[in-house]
């Protein structure tokens, strides 16, 4: 049999997924797509493919296989050529970022899923292809869901015949298979505008190549990645071809890293109310389950001792490591086979490797580290079987796309990396948390791939109860902003209509097109302009790309492209100091050659008009390095606090240089590029910068800078200032002599709400009427003004009126007139009964005329018993709503009795009162009678 496809599924491996071929073949037949669930381990990224290519047959066109990271894509690639018999790069070949080997007679072609996204950005027909295999769906990374959902959208409204597999090792299965269902989850699917979606994907295609070969001549002919299949040169977008700095997904993906990376998997994410999700049309295609056969894996609990904390602001603590390393010693002593270790980043890695090293090469046992930042060299030798014992220090690389040979024990840290944004500061990047239950099982899984094997978990049987069931998916909680790039760029900025497993959350996506638009990249509408297609083209994160296109021009495209590629890499900077990392790669070391080679490739992209820009002989690399990182994030243009240490940034956080001597303590300006906030703290800690000087910072974030007048209420005066400022930091200022009334007015509402009414002159006429008006707001409500102190602060300019802006300082304030300024708030033509509504004072039978205290609930009379006498009917106010409360006093005017009932006080109350109260005061009339008796102001006493 000639065809070695063939010859391959004649006679496959013995994989748990040959028993779901068939039903595959049948379900692609009938549907043109499926979805194939099984866990890890089944053979499934083996076997699926080869299925699928000989169900195109020879002329059918190239089936796409995609990966989430680089790592996996090589290694899926030479496994299958392997069992094919063949070389990598004839049947079988893989693209990913910088490298690519595959030809004319490639049917399987093996890439990160950025470069497919990259592919459908430029040409959505994906001519030369018959076929995309979907790989680790359920891990939900960004650029997973998103080529997931475009490639729903290829086929509704373009390519009907392009078969699609979406392969999860999770529950995931059910809502992917809806979502690729027909007609189904799709608002679009209904819209008048689908109808016009394919002029609209053809236009843009032809839109970009003019584009492309314009600005790129050599576009026109094959790249390394353009075969006449339709592959062309990847561009970035959330999940472009990459190489995050670590191997925060090893995916090509442009989203930003930690310092020392991890690889957040959103492995089983919790269902969401995306387009799959419960209420909405369902026609699914089938979903060809296989089951597992992994072998017994025994769990053993290696919790650390209470003193040994697992993190601190600094991260992982080394005394945690310490643990992780003596456990995998633990592992290699009590366990047969080579260990798989898994920590959160590639820091972890390092140190454990390192804490491993002694003794294990007195053992005789190897100790392989891997991660995404390595060379492809040394990624091979850790999924290589050795002639020695072999202990593999990984990170979340190996948790699912990965087989590493030879695994029986699992040492599980319990840590994994995952993106975090703070939306409100804009501060993004991936945090260490906790692993979740579907990932620690998953880790442990690896332990039975090929025999019964062991994990030992660096945490608690009653900790483990406590973790989360599931990681959440990127699209939750990562930096929305390149998905937003590609969304315009398709033609959604909301993502309308896109079959999404989850929608990108409001908030944060509003972020990112906020960020966009202050890059140039989308109108006012949120569609993409030339500036954002430009940016689109360079693989990086849109911020990283806006920094190399306008940074050529300032310190030349070489440059250019290494601070860029400092950052896209996240290279560690010694002392938060990156013009010192950008000195120590250029002079070689770790990670020199992956930055080189991602330099190369950055200015390689530049548009013929961006790369002649030879460096201003005046910027110094400190500068040159300081201006590219302000040009890639504005808002963290720092400038000292006055008599700090601490800094201000552009966009209004706080930050502080970390411990430790730094050469960039003391500088005026920074360039943050890397920030640390950890809850609780008030500034955020730099983590990476460069030195910057006013006239740079301008330059790069001049849509934030402004002139404007500060009026406010500083310790008890007007302060009124024209200020210049960058966002949040402050130029220059200069005294204001006549500041804006309204700008005054405004200014001394704030110093009354910080400071409250109690600073305004309360005059004892001014407390009564304000009583008065809240007494007649409760009894009778409306026309009746609300006179607290929040709604009076609320509408201060429109009672206090022009007192306002003739307030300059606390004397001023002084001066207002308080009382007549009240006054404006009572209604018309109603003010004019206040006196009768809420009278100020009662004239009681003796003829005086006494004060009523609105102070209370209820409107309180005190007067004399005395000169009530001959009172029958108790006093009412609001229209007769409200009975006043008397308060009936003795002669020294104390009260005898509470009454708002004066008719039963004289029938029972008054004869106890006055047996009491006549012998001590003798001179005063206390009649058997009240009802009849004179009231009195006097004694009353009769001669």
């Amino acid at each position: 049999m000639s065809d070695p496809i063939r010859r391959l599924l004649a006679h496959p491996p013995d994989l748990p997924v040959v028993a779901g071929l068939p039903a595959l073949r049948v379900a692609l037949e009938d549907h043109g797509a499926a979805v194939v669930q099984a866990p890890p381990g089944t053979g499934k990224t083996t076997l699926v493919p080869p299925l699928v290519a000989d169900l195109l047959g020879g002329g059918g066109g190239r089936v796409v296989v995609t990966q989430p990271r680089r790592i996996a894509a090589r290694a899926a690639a030479r496994r299958l050529a392997h069992l094919l018999g063949e070389p990598v790069g004839e049947t079988v070949g893989y693209t990913v970022r910088g490298e690519r080997r595959a030809g004319p007679s490639t049917r399987v072609e093996v890439v990160t899923t950025g470069v497919l996204l990259r592919r459908l950005q430029r040409d959505p027909d994906l001519p030369g292809v018959g076929a995309v295999v979907l790989d680790e769906v359920h891990e939900r990374h960004l650029d997973g869901d998103l080529t997931l959902a475009l490639l729903v959208d290829v086929r509704q409204n373009l390519r009907e015949d392009l078969l699609l597999v979406a392969m999860s090792a999770t529950v995931e299965a059910t809502r992917t298979a809806a979502l690729l269902g027909p007609e189904a989850h799709h608002p679009e699917a209904h819209h008048p505008e689908a109808d016009h979606r394919e002029a609209d994907h053809r236009e843009v295609h032809h839109r970009e190549v003019h584009h492309r070969e314009a600005h790129h001549p050599e576009a026109r002919h094959p790249t390394d990645e353009s075969d006449g299949t339709g592959a062309v040169p990847s561009h970035q977008g959330p999940g472009d071809d990459s190489d995050d700095s670590d191997d925060s997904d090893d995916s090509d993906s442009s989203e930003s890293s930690a310092d020392d990376g991890g690889d957040a998997s959103d492995e089983g994410a919790p269902r969401g109310a995306g387009a799959g999700s419960p209420g909405a049309v369902s026609t699914a295609v089938p979903v060809v389950d296989v089951p597992g056969a992994l072998h017994p894996v025994q769990r053993r609990w290696c919790p650390p001792p209470p003193a040994v904390r697992r993190a601190d602001d600094r991260g992982v603590t080394p005394a945690f490591l310490d643990h992780v390393a003596a456990t995998t010693r633990l592992a290699l002593a009590e366990h047969p086979g080579d260990v798989l270790v898994f920590v959160p980043g590639v820091a972890e890695v390092d140190g454990v490797v390192r804490r491993l090293a002694a003794a294990a090469a007195a053992a005789g046992v190897d100790v392989r580290p891997l991660h995404g930042r390595l060379p492809a060299v040394e990624q091979d030798r850790a999924l290589s079987p050795g002639e020695r014992r072999r202990v593999v220090v990984s990170t979340a690389v190996a948790e699912s796309s990965l087989t590493v040979p030879g695994v029986r024990v699992v040492v599980d840290a319990g840590l994994s990396r995952e993106p975090r944004t703070d939306h409100a500061r804009g501060l993004a990047g991936l945090v260490t948390v906790r692993v979740s239950r579907a990932g620690a099982e998953q880790r442990a899984g690896r332990a039975g791939r090929e025999a019964a094997g062991a994990v030992l978990r660096c945490w608690s049987e009653a900790e483990n109860a406590h973790l989360e069931a599931h990681p959440q998916p990127e699209i939750l909680t990562a930096d929305l902003t390149a998905l937003a790039l590609e969304l315009a760029v398709w033609g959604v900025p909301d993502g309308a209509g896109l079959a999404l497993l989850d929608p990108p959350p409001p908030g944060p996506l509003a972020l990112a097109r906020a960020t966009l638009a202050g890059l140039g990249a989308v109108d006012d509408a949120g569609a993409v302009t030339a500036r954002g297609r430009a940016i689109a083209g360079v693989p990086a994160d849109p911020r990283l790309a806006r920094a190399l296109l306008d940074g050529a021009a300032v310190v030349g495209a070489r440059r250019a492209a290494e601070v860029v590629a400092l950052l896209a890499d996240d290279v560690r900077a010694p002392g938060g100091d990156l013009v010192a990392a950008l000195r120590a790669v250029r002079r070689g070391g770790p990670a020199s050659a992956a930055w080189r080679t991602t330099a190369e490739r950055l200015r390689a992209s530049l548009p013929a008009d961006h790369g002649g820009g030879a460096a201003a002989p005046s910027l110094t690399d400190d500068l040159a390095v300081g201006a590219v990182v302000a040009l890639a994030q504005p808002d963290r243009i720092a400038r000292k606090r006055a008599g700090s240490e601490a800094y201000v940034m552009v966009g209004g956080t706080g930050a502080v240089l970390g411990r430790g001597e730094s050469a960039l303590r003391g500088l005026e300006w920074l360039a943050v590029a890397g920030v640390d906030r950890r809850p609780g703290q008030r500034d955020a800690t730099v983590r990476s910068a460069a030195p910057l000087d006013e006239d740079l910072a301008l330059e790069a974030a001049a849509p934030v800078w402004r002139e404007e007048d500060d009026v406010r209420w500083e310790q008890g005066r007007v302060r009124a200032r024209r200020v210049t400022r960058l966002g949040a930091v402050e130029l220059a200022s200069s005294t204001l002599a006549r500041p804006p009334a309204e700008l005054v007015a405004a200014a001394v509402r704030d110093g009354l709400r910080r400071d409250g009414l109690a600073a305004l002159p309360w005059s004892e006429a001014a407390h009564a009427l304000r009583r008065r008006l809240a007494f007649l707001r409760t009894a009778v409500g409306e026309p009746w003004p609300d006179v607290s102190d929040a709604a009076l602060l609320e509408s201060a300019e429109s009672w206090l009126g022009p007192e306002l802006a003739r307030v300059r300082t606390a004397r001023d304030l002084a001066r207002v007139d308080v009382l007549g300024a009240l006054r404006r708030l009572l209604p018309w033509p109603q003010a004019g009964r206040l006196d009768e509504m809420a009278p100020e004072r009662l004239t009681v039978p003796s003829g005086s005329a006494v004060r009523l205290d609105y102070e209370g609930d209820q409107p309180v009379l005190a007067v004399r018993v005395q000169e009530a006498f001959g009172w029958a009917e108790t006093p009412r106010v609001a229209d007769g709503r409200v009975p006043v409360l008397v308060h009936l006093l003795s002669p020294a005017r104390r009260p005898v009795a509470v009454t708002a009932d004066l008719a039963s006080f004289w029938a029972t109350g008054y004869p106890a009162v006055r047996a009491e109260l006549r012998g001590r005061y003798p001179k005063h009339a206390w009649p058997d009678d009240p009802w009849s008796a004179p009231a009195t102001r006097g004694t009353g006493r009769r001669r």
